[in-house]
């Protein structure tokens, strides 16, 4: 490429700056994308005797304007091109030199980039854009190259992506009518001052016509000013089209994401509409978007949804929507949790069974809790574990799981029908997925199997690279046998990571244990007295450390499984790590809560036999009002902790930590030049490239994903997590926003009519929550033996005696020599200890083996089981059909814009019609008229000159001035 070097001085180039950062150099042209790159020259390493490679103090280099000079769209002829490049050598007599230079590998590889990046924008040129490249005046640097798509891409762009554009048809929408009516115009008016103070559609009861646009029936739409008819949002989207399927020939390399991934450019990005603060009155969206919505102090205010649809693209939108009708969904299930834990708390001194476990009269001395060091001791003494037990361990919470399974079917019903609504608004309806292009990894994979079937030595590599790739035998692709190394290793790691997941709780499971046991031989009756406390709550913190460690390390483990899968497309690439990261990180976050739950006090043996991991360490048993308020303490903290400490504090520093980072990378490489040709204050793009990039919403989508499943999996046991999930989400959704406008580049637009792969994990979750609260009400709560108990076994129908009933007797006599308690400190001799379980007694014939009641409890609790589940899920499905997934207001606003849009196109056709016929009829009436008209002056004319009538000389004369 000649460089079109615009000569003048320093002050000439910073009039020249654009004073907003977003347009070109004359302040008209919008940047509508940019490249970024950093360079270093070579000109430092010139031959000896060589004269100094910089360029005359007389002039230089401003801008370089492709595509035009300095702002015509026009290339310039060749000749001019010639006379510049002549110049060029004049003002910088070292270029002479370089011919002869021995360039080092940095400097050939640095030579090769320039090369692409000049064949690249080359063909951007050719493809119709505008660009503006940073002079490089520099020895080594940061330069952008600055994209403009005039209108004539934009226009044929858009036919080919067909982007729906409003046409200057306006339909008024179906209002609701009668008394939903009334209370929506009730909710609407309780509600104003919780609306976002952002500009609206002045009439909203009217819709503008939308449909895909054509540049052959332009007449049809509202274009008003066609610089802005597109939006930012869908020009950039426009260009980086372009961009991505703009090649080169070096390297093959297939779009911008290849030149990026071989680090020819650094980024490419849209920019940002204009700072989000500051002192200029100018208001922008991304501003509007700061002050209404990504500040704390807004956070009881609703989600400007249309406004971040417009700004950041319609996936973008989805998200935030469904973020906002999950923390909103979550209001009635926390006031519902809130209810239940205020019953346990109210009717905690009623109840029977915690009252008989605190009343000191009842003397059942338990055995010891583990061997030779552990004493005898009263039930009374776990008083206060029994009544905490009782506030998560009530009646109220088998409703509240009903409640909750109900809760997750209407969410993801309700999402359904705003997601349909949104489509409908946005003109998402009747989206056709689009033909996404190959992922540079693939291609390159692709590019390695064709040569080597075509048995092409390394050596002429580069010189048949895109020979090859453009073959007839375009319909190659990769085979499961390509992939299969990458599945292999998929299959192996993926197994040993959840291997060692299962290991991580196996490690606290065996710290519980021997710190257990060390604190029983403490001589500190305190210490003693509180080893259930000390050991649950240190190891409660060691598995958060565990989960919240292990988690960065599978994100980064998913992401590196689905690379070497080589998916072909980003979006199967988006899928396939998606449901890595999920399945490693749902392994991770709930393992160990599942062995609270269902594993946790069930192979513990019995006094006399009991089950040892280590030689001399018995394995862990529950706590004597059961293991449901241990398993609600180590939901608690995960899921608190997750919260806090992962999903805020990681998401407020690292951005931070990297954009630091980032910027003093920059300044230590970039070496401490005067740059005579930037304007003192930083440009839009300046500021952006600073920001980090945007990664995609895997991580946003994946923290919520498992917030859900702390709230409906094990809601039995912890009524408060929708409480907290609220307050996180409250807290999150201005996080998230003000990540997206302060601290990340501005995404790419992306069209989307739904949330995709997260809606089927969503419902998986959700019907997996009913199984598995099933089973923590039938087998970790006692709320089934409770039931047996007071309807099968009592006496009178009441709870008194149900302690009783549910502890076993032990002689023990029968205790292992050497594991009998040493110096007991209980004043009477002990005969027979109490353990909690269904055996026959020592008298009985068949001593300790399981009784009639354990078995008749055990049933009970499979029953319940498959009645709950049936129940909750014939609940569900009544739900899921009686709430129609499609609004039947915008069901038939869809019918009826399908017919309006016949009868619109119609009716302009036929008035296109009149207007030809009507030019037509015209032009036949003008012509008539000359004809006549000149018939009769040549008849004059031949008059004149006497001809004879019917002559050749009259016709010919006649004819020429027909």
């Amino acid at each position: 490429i000649i460089n079109n070097y615009v000569e003048g001085t320093q002050a000439e180039a910073e009039d020249k700056a654009s004073p907003s950062g977003l347009h070109f150099r004359d302040s008209k042209r919008k940047v509508d994308y940019v490249l970024a790159y950093h360079y270093r020259r070579s000109l430092a390493r010139h031959a000896p005797g060589a004269a100094s490679p910089e360029p005359r103090h007389g002039s230089a280099c401003v801008a370089l304007v492709s595509n035009g000079g300095t702002g015509k769209g026009r290339a310039e002829p060749q000749q001019q091109q010639q006379d510049n490049g002549q110049r060029a050598l004049r003002e910088w007599p070292g270029l002479a030199a370089l011919a002869g230079l021995e360039l080092s590998p940095l400097d050939a590889l640095e030579d090769e980039r320039r090369l692409q990046r000049e064949e690249y924008e080359r063909n951007l040129l050719e493809a119709g854009l505008e660009i503006e490249r940073d002079p490089e005046n520099k020895s080594q640097g940061l330069s952008f190259v600055r994209i403009h798509a005039p209108w004539q891409v934009l226009s044929r762009e858009a036919e080919l992506l067909k982007i729906k554009m409003p046409t200057k048809k306006m339909y008024e929408i179906t209002e609701e009518k009668g008394i939903l009516k009334t209370l929506n115009e009730v909710w609407c008016k309780l509600t104003e001052p919780l609306q976002p103070q952002v500009p609206q559609q002045e009439n909203t009861k009217m819709k503008t016509l939308s449909y895909p646009f054509s540049r052959e029936k332009i007449y049809l739409y509202n274009i008003k000013d066609k610089d802005t008819f597109f939006d930012n949002a869908t020009r950039s989207r426009i260009v980086r089209e372009i961009l991505k399927r703009t090649s080169t020939k070096a390297r093959n390399s297939m779009g911008i994401n290849t030149l990026i991934a071989n680090n020819v450019y650094d980024a490419a990005y849209p920019l940002h509409d204009g700072e989000y603060e500051g002192q200029n009155d100018e208001m922008n969206e991304r501003k509007l978007l700061y002050q209404e919505w990504a500040r704390y102090g807004v956070f009881y205010k609703f989600q400007p949804i249309d406004l971040i649809r417009k700004y950041f693209g319609e996936k973008i939108g989805l998200y935030f929507a469904w973020l906002g009708l999950y923390t909103v969904f979550l209001i009635p299930s926390s006031v519902v949790g809130i209810i239940v834990f205020l019953y346990g708390c109210i009717t905690i001194e009623s109840d029977i069974p915690s009252k008989e476990m605190c009343d000191q009269r009842n003397a059942f001395t338990m055995c010891p809790l583990c061997d030779k060091f552990c004493d005898y001791w009263n039930l009374s003494s776990a008083c206060a574990t029994a009544q905490a037990s009782h506030l998560f361990d009530n009646p109220a919470t088998v409703f509240f799981s009903i409640f909750m399974a109900l809760w997750a079917t209407m969410f993801l019903e309700q999402w359904k029908r705003l997601q349909m609504r949104l489509s409908y608004f946005w003109d998402l309806t009747g989206l056709e997925e689009e033909e996404e292009h190959p992922r540079p990894e693939y291609e390159t994979k692709l590019l390695q199997k064709k040569l080597k079937n075509k048995n092409i030595t390394t050596e002429n590599t580069n010189e048949l690279l895109f020979c090859l790739f453009c073959l007839q035998n375009e319909k190659e692709k990769l085979t499961w046998s390509d992939r299969m190394p990458g599945y292999a290793a998929n299959f192996g790691l993926i197994l040993f990571m959840v291997m060692l997941t299962f290991s991580a709780v196996f490690g606290v499971i065996v710290y519980r244990i021997t710190t257990a046991a060390a604190l029983s031989f403490s001589t500190n009756e305190t210490t003693r007295s509180n080893v259930r406390v000390t050991v649950t709550a240190t190891a409660v913190i060691i598995n958060l450390v565990v989960v919240l460690i292990l988690d960065e390390i599978y994100g980064a483990v998913a992401k590196w499984l689905t690379e070497i899968e080589i998916p072909k497309t980003e979006k199967t690439f988006e899928e396939r790590l998606i449901l890595k990261a999920f399945l490693l990180k749902f392994v991770n976050s709930y393992a160990s809560i599942f062995y609270v739950a269902f594993f946790k006090g069930r192979f513990v043996g019995r006094p006399g036999r009991y089950v040892y991991v280590f030689e001399g360490y018995r394995m862990e048993e529950c706590a004597p009002g059961g293991c449901l308020m241990e398993l609600c303490i180590q939901l608690s903290i995960i899921m608190l902790g997750k919260q806090l400490i992962q999903n805020n504090l990681f998401e407020i520093g690292i951005p931070k930590l990297k954009k630091l980072i980032r910027k003093l990378k920059d300044e230590r490489t970039e070496v401490k030049e005067m740059d005579t040709n930037q304007s003192k204050d930083p440009q839009q793009w300046d500021l952006d490239y600073i920001l980090e990039p945007f990664t995609g919403l895997t991580p946003e989508y994946m923290e919520m994903i498992i917030q859900f499943g702390f709230v409906t999996l094990f809601v039995a046991s912890f009524p408060l997590a929708p409480v907290f999930a609220l307050l996180n989400n409250i807290i999150e959704v201005r996080l998230d926003a003000k990540k997206f406008i302060t601290e990340l580049r501005r995404p790419d637009t992306v069209r989307e009519k739904d949330i995709g792969i997260w809606y089927n994990i969503l419902s998986v979750i959700g019907k997996l929550s009913v199984i598995i609260n099933a089973f923590v009400i039938a087998v970790t709560s006692d709320f089934i033996p409770r039931l047996m108990y007071q309807y099968a076994f009592s006496q009178n129908g009441s709870m008194h005696g149900f302690i009783n009933h549910t502890l076993s007797y032990f002689n023990v006599s029968q205790l292992k020599a050497g594991t009998q308690p040493e110096n007991s400190q209980f004043a009477q001799e002990v005969s027979f200890c109490r353990f909690k379980d269904y055996r026959e007694p020592p008298w009985s014939p068949h001593q300790y083996e399981f009784s009639k009641q354990y078995w008749a409890v055990l049933s009970a609790r499979l029953a319940f089981v498959i009645l709950f589940q049936n129940l909750v899920m014939f609940l569900s499905v009544l739900v899921d059909w009686m709430i129609p997934d499609i609004p039947k207001d915008i069901s038939e606003q869809i019918k009826k814009e399908k017919a309006m849009l016949v009868d619109f196109f119609l009716k302009e056709e036929h008035e296109k019609l009149k207007l030809i016929e009507s030019f037509i009829a015209r032009d036949k009436q003008k012509r008539r008229s000359r004809t006549k008209s000149k018939r009769t002056r040549a008849a004059s004319f031949s008059q004149c000159h006497h001809s004879p009538k019917g002559s050749f000389t009259s016709f010919s004369s006649q004819h020429t001035v027909v």
